[in-house]
C-alpha cells in the first residue's frame, strides 16, 4: 500500500508548511486560489456526473443518503469534532488566523469531501487495491500538496488532522477493493462516479462561497448508490 502513505504525507507537508507561513502568503493567493480549487472540484464533479447510466437510482441514492444524513446530523458531528481539534492544537499553536468559528468549521467540511471523498481518491485507493499502481493517488498527492498550505495559510495545522481520516478511507477502500470490485458491474461503478461527481460538484459550490450545500450530510449516498443501481438494473429495466 503505497498510495495512501505518499498522499497522507503530502497533505500532512502541505498543511505544516502552509501553517507556518500563515499571513506571510500572499492575500491575493490566500483568497483567490481557493476560487481555483472550488471551480477544479465543481469541473472534477461534471467530469464524473456524465459518466452516469442509471439516472433514477443515482437520484434516489442522493436523495436518501442526504436524508440520513440529516437524520444522524452527520455534519454537525463533522463539525464539533472540528472545534475541539481546533481548540486543542491551538493551545499549542499561534491562533490559525482571523477567521470566525463558522467560517472555519464550513470550509473543514468543504475540505474533508474534497481532500478525503474524492472521486480520485476513492477510485485511486481501489484501483491500486486490485492493481497494486498508485498512480492515480500520486496524481492526487501533487495537488493536495499546492491545496492544502493555501486553506492551512488561514486554518492552521487544524487542516493537517484531515490526513488522519483520508487514510482510513484509502486504506479501507485499498484493503476491501479486492472483494468489492467482483461484486459491481461497469453500470454500478459509473452511477458511483455519478453520484461522487454530484457530491464534489456541491463541494465546488460551498469552497467558492456560492452556496453551503450540506456536503458531509450527503456522504452516506456513496454507501447507497450501487446497491441501489443494482437493485435498479435487476429488477426495473
Amino acid at each position: 500500500m503505497i498510495g495512501p502513505f505518499i498522499n497522507g504525507t503530502a497533505l500532512l507537508a502541505g498543511s505544516v508548511a502552509g501553517a507556518m507561513i500563515g499571513p506571510k502568503l500572499n492575500v491575493n493567493i490566500r483568497t483567490r486560489m481557493p476560487m481555483v480549487f472550488g471551480c477544479a472540484s465543481m469541473g472534477l464533479g461534471v467530469a464524473m456526473i456524465v459518466k452516469v447510466k442509471l439516472l433514477a437510482p443515482v437520484m434516489l441514492a442522493l436523495v436518501l443518503g442526504s436524508l440520513l444524513g440529516e437524520i444522524i446530523q452527520l455534519e454537525n458531528l463533522i463539525q464539533n469534532c472540528a472545534a475541539k481539534a481546533r481548540v486543542a492544537i491551538e493551545k499549542l499553536t499561534r491562533p490559525s488566523g482571523d477567521m470566525d468559528q463558522e467560517e472555519f468549521l464550513d470550509k473543514f467540511v468543504a475540505l474533508l469531501v474534497l481532500f478525503c471523498m474524492s472521486g480520485t481518491g476513492i477510485y485511486g485507493s481501489m484501483t491500486e487495491g486490485m492493481t497494486g499502481d498508485p498512480t492515480l493517488l500520486i496524481v492526487k498527492s501533487i495537488l493536495d500538496l499546492f491545496t492544502a498550505p493555501i486553506f492551512a495559510s488561514t486554518m492552521g495545522f487544524t487542516v493537517g488532522i484531515l490526513v488522519f481520516p483520508q487514510f482510513l478511507v484509502q486504506g479501507l477502500l485499498f484493503l476491501g477493493a479486492s472483494m468489492i470490485l467482483p461484486l459491481t458491474t461497469p453500470d454500478m461503478l459509473a452511477d458511483f462516479s455519478s453520484c461522487g461527481g454530484l457530491i464534489m460538484l456541491a463541494t465546488g459550490f460551498r469552497i467558492c462561497g456560492i452556496k453551503q450545500f450540506p456536503v458531509a450530510n450527503m456522504i452516506p449516498a456513496l454507501i447507497l448508490v450501487m446497491p441501489l443501481s443494482y437493485l435498479w438494473a435487476t429488477y426495473l429495466t
